[in-house]
């Protein structure tokens, strides 16, 4: 059974203005179609049904593109009216959801995973937050992860060099996480929950992620253009 889907797909991407300035992030062209298209279809290709738009910069150019569905799949938009960061994002999106686990995406990241394999790896532990963690040739710009086993442990500083595990920004949370802190309206989810709570929240890795692109930076937004379509159309 696929949990309902939340994107985060308010960001501003800075970083991407110098080749993608006149739009939000997720509607950045790769390969003819908004990056978000393609992030959609891979949700489709594992059964996802409804999809919920965490939106906030130009979301109205997101929504007239897509509107209420894509395919088989519901859409359904919740409109940040002031930038939340993005714990605020999922825990403002938590409130307008009616179910109680859901699987979390970033909005500027494709992730090579079997999400119903992940929920079912989750079922074998009692934990209210799971986060899929992806090996890179490079962690250097990502920040790593340490593990335990399937335990995270820690989380290591950006800038470190050589191959590393990364956060694949991809979470599956029951959303009674966030009755066990006190938290602001706007905090990043990063930061806020995952390093200062770290100690407290059981947090389990998933280490089945076989490809991962971020494009939010330029370099990367041009390998996207080839590698994207070939992780998501490959049969």
């Amino acid at each position: 059974m696929m949990y309902p889907v939340l994107i985060l797909a308010g960001g501003f991407g800075t970083r991407l203005k110098s080749v993608v300035p006149d739009l939000p992030k997720p509607l950045a062209d790769v390969n003819g179609k908004p990056f978000l298209w393609w992030l959609l279809k891979q949700l489709e290709n594992q059964g996802a049904q409804d999809v919920y738009l965490s939106v906030g910069y130009m979301h109205e150019h997101i929504r007239s593109y897509f509107g209420e569905k894509f395919n088989q799949i519901n859409l359904h938009y919740i409109v940040e009216t002031e930038p939340l960061g993005t714990g605020g994002a999922i825990l403002n999106a938590c409130q307008q959801i009616p179910e109680q686990d859901i699987l979390v995406l970033n909005g500027d990241t494709l992730a090579m995973i079997d999400l119903n394999n992940f929920i079912k790896f989750a079922k074998n532990y009692s934990s209210k937050l799971f986060l899929a963690i992806a090996k890179v040739a490079d962690a250097g710009r990502y920040g790593t992860v340490i593990i335990d086993g399937s335990q995270i442990t820690g989380f290591a500083e950006k800038g470190k060099t050589g191959a590393g595990l990364i956060n694949a920004g991809i979470y599956l949370l029951n959303k009674s996480l966030f009755n066990d802190f006190n938290l602001p309206q706007k905090f990043s989810f990063e930061t806020d929950i995952l390093m200062k709570h770290l100690n407290s929240l059981n947090l389990i890795a998933y280490s089945e992620v076989t490809d991962f692109i971020d494009i939010g930076i330029p370099e990367d937004y041009a390998l996207a253009q080839v590698k994207v379509p070939n992780m998501v159309l490959k049969k």
